[in-house]
């Protein structure tokens, strides 16, 4: 019994060797954002309890002046769709005709679509409706989660995941990275102190774009890894043999 113990003990010590600091990292951000957005539902729809949100908003109240307006304003516009949609459209572009990348530019399009029916599906089944008393305009739509945080994500993390992969410069990386991820902080903080979503709808928009990204990546990756095992090499023979011959 205690060497079966014993044995058992190891092969997780010798698999969790295995695992890369980043791997770890990326796990423990998963791990946190799957019991952060649990959290946030246990909150908001089974104990209804909204005191966070009030709480954030009566603190916000003392800092709205017309300039900070304007601030939110545009960081509010770098999530919304008019400038994603282009953004998403650019990358792909670069990705198929400057870099020529093929699964970067598979990767890019099925992130932001998949995102984007996953954020419509989710909104319509907690189906929470927005702030009562919006700052500036009323926004249309539900709540929960926040679709500009959890679009975000997936973009600028993205984004984030193709710097760290693909610039050498520690210097220049690391700080590209710190841009995108206060960007991210940024867009969903313009959503709560623009009163169209309670702080509880981005903290969960952040939880799920996280989630989703990290879900698509892993699988994306697999995908490209089996493409290159399997179908490079048959599509490759043809044309070897055609110049053998």
């Amino acid at each position: 019994m205690f060497k079966r113990i014993s044995a058992r003990v190891k092969k997780f010590w010798a698999a969790l060797a295995l695992l890369s600091v980043e791997m770890i990292i990326v796990l423990g951000l998963f791990l946190g954002a799957l019991v952060l957005f649990v959290n946030m539902i246990r909150r908001v729809f089974f104990l209804h309890n909204n005191r966070f949100d009030g709480k954030v908003f009566a603190y916000l109240d003392k800092h709205v002046s017309p300039e900070n307006n304007q601030v939110m304003l545009f960081f509010t516009y770098l999530g919304r769709h008019e400038f994603l949609i282009p953004a998403n459209l650019l990358l792909i572009a670069y990705f198929l005709f400057i870099k020529k990348h093929k699964w970067y530019s598979i990767k890019v399009p099925a992130i932001a679509i998949s995102s984007l029916a996953l954020m419509f599906g989710l909104k319509n089944l907690f189906d929470r409706d927005r702030p009562l008393i919006p700052l500036l305009e009323e926004a249309r739509g539900l709540s929960f989660p926040s679709g500009h945080a959890l679009m975000s994500v997936t973009f600028y993390g993205l984004l984030i995941y193709i710097v760290f992969k693909g610039f050498k410069n520690k210097a220049f990386k690391w700080t590209l990275i710190s841009m995108l991820l206060l960007l991210i902080l940024t867009i969903g903080f313009s959503r709560i102190y623009l009163r169209v979503h309670y702080a509880s709808d981005v903290i969960a928009g952040f939880c799920v774009g996280l989630l989703w990204l990290v879900i698509c990546v892993w699988t994306l990756n697999k995908l490209e890894n089996y493409g290159k095992q399997k179908v490079n090499p048959i599509v490759q023979q043809p044309a070897v043999e055609e110049a053998r011959a």
